[in-house]
């Protein structure tokens, strides 16, 4: 399952950013064969519509699942037209909501 996740660094020891659209960096985490690349937020400095950006470079990333704090009304109607899990961060380290999204245990995000 290809993952992304969002950070404020560039590596699995970051501490996850609670912002979806104005996060720092992207973890996107694999995790059949534990390999991952980071990104750049590109839309970080954007004026507005940042949400929607990122929802719609998440859905070009062909990930099957998000770890963010929080989305955004809009960013969120992009996202569902995907199909991917949302899962809400319960804070600490990439590496650490790795593993409790391995284990099931991050809480799905409803709302």
């Amino acid at each position: 399952m290809k993952v992304l996740l969002t950070a404020r660094g560039d590596n699995l020891d970051a501490k996850m950013d609670e912002r979806f659209g104005r996060a720092d960096y992207f973890i996107v985490y694999d995790t059949d064969t534990n390999e991952f690349e980071a990104i750049k937020n590109p839309y970080i400095n954007d004026q507005g519509g940042v949400g929607i950006s990122v929802a719609k470079f998440v859905l070009q990333k062909g990930v099957d699942a998000v770890v963010s704090g929080s989305y955004g009304p809009n960013a969120l109607d992009v996202l569902r037209t995907g199909d991917l899990k949302l899962y809400r961060t319960k804070g600490g380290s990439v590496k650490e909501n790795i593993e409790l999204l391995k284990e099931g245990k991050l809480e799905i995000f409803n709302t």
